[in-house]
């Protein structure tokens, strides 16, 4: 087992990586302060781990929530079968909530722990490659709304997060390609040297072998680690961990939430970002060559969804939280390894961008 530890003085908190971790129940009881654990998971990923993890917690009181699968569940409505769930169990404030499953589950739930009587513990268990590289570090927490994704929520820092990778061994080819997606975007953003270490070895971290794939999620999260103890509440530096975001999150928003996954949303973003970074001079044809074809190696898209226009982007762009002030900052590449948060680029320029990205 590895172990990480996201810096935040007295909101700090470990990340164990290792497989079988689930089936530890003293790396759970190091976090659980009281005698009450609300599980929350979906309908996908129970039926493969809910059982065994309540039998590893079988000293606590549990309680097991079983949410529909998907982004275009992670709405108020959803959230609140949680809250449901909760006060009719009558859990107190020393209850800790697990979150067992992907990115939507991890955010629901950090979400519902920070709202629940104002505050209570929980404990990140990522399934997804993606959640486990991604969304489960750094205690973002939340919901989509119809016209933005993630606006409402809370920063609110787990516990612990333990990424067990035999959960792995379950995904669809399809959730290992979204995950590689954030994967590659360190890379872009803070390590070119691990760029070029994903360029090698795509094809076996696409296969699941074991000690790519623990090397990948390793560094992933130091970079993630790193970037989230500097800027916690995204005051700054951690607005880099978006790149290809803003334009990611208006296909999703414009396709319907989970009609494409997060992961191959960010991937035809980040194409776009990389494009608009080079109209601007920033980085190469080259480098912009260079980071898409690792992107379409992973097996992602690398164009934005048939039938969405220019517009589309701008109308959906508006609402991002980047926006301040009523202008839109974008994270751009200065170079391969090496990106900027910044307002200050030529709009004629994304427009153009915008313009080729449709077809």
């Amino acid at each position: 087992m590895q172990c990480l530890n996201v810096d935040l003085a007295d909101r700090s908190y470990p990340i164990y990586i290792g497989a079988g971790l689930m089936a530890q129940a003293e790396l759970f009881a190091r976090h659980i302060g009281g005698r009450q654990v609300c599980i929350v998971t979906d309908d996908t990923v129970a039926p493969l781990y809910l059982e065994s993890l309540q039998q590893v917690l079988s000293d606590y009181k549990v309680t097991s929530v079983i949410l529909p699968t998907g982004e275009a569940y992670k709405t108020w409505a959803t959230l609140q079968q949680i809250f449901d769930a909760l006060l009719a169990a009558r859990h107190d404030r020393r209850t800790t909530l697990i979150a067992l499953g992907g990115g939507v589950i991890g955010d629901m739930t950090g979400f519902a722990a920070a709202s629940y009587q104002r505050g209570v513990d929980f404990i990140q268990v990522p399934t997804t490659l993606l959640s486990q590289v991604d969304s489960s570090v750094g205690g973002k927490t939340g919901i989509n709304h119809p016209a933005g994704k993630n606006m409402i929520g809370a920063f609110y820092q787990p516990k612990a997060v333990l990424i067990d990778t035999d959960s792995l061994n379950t995904l669809p080819e399809r959730e290992v390609s979204a995950g590689l997606a954030e994967i590659i975007k360190y890379g872009l953003i803070r390590d070119e040297a691990f760029l070029g270490w994903l360029e090698q070895n795509m094809a076996g971290l696409r296969q699941l072998d074991a000690g790519l794939v623990t090397q990948a999620i390793l560094r992933s999260c130091a970079i993630k680690a790193e970037v989230v103890a500097e800027d916690e509440r995204e005051g700054g530096v951690r607005a880099i961990l978006n790149l290809g975001h803003t334009f990611g999150h208006a296909i999703e928003a414009h396709q319907g939430y989970g009609s494409w996954l997060h992961g191959e949303a960010v991937g035809a973003g980040m194409v776009m970002a990389l494009d608009l970074s080079a109209r601007l001079g920033w980085i190469s044809a080259q480098g912009r060559a260079r980071g898409e074809a690792v992107i379409a190696a992973a097996g992602l898209p690398t164009l934005a969804p048939v039938g969405m226009r220019a517009s589309d982007f701008e109308r959906l762009m508006a609402v991002d939280k980047k926006v301040l002030d009523g202008q839109l900052r974008l994270v751009l590449l200065r170079q391969i390894g090496a990106a900027e948060v910044t307002a200050d680029y030529d709009v004629e320029a994304l427009r153009a961008c915008l313009q080729e990205s449709e077809q």
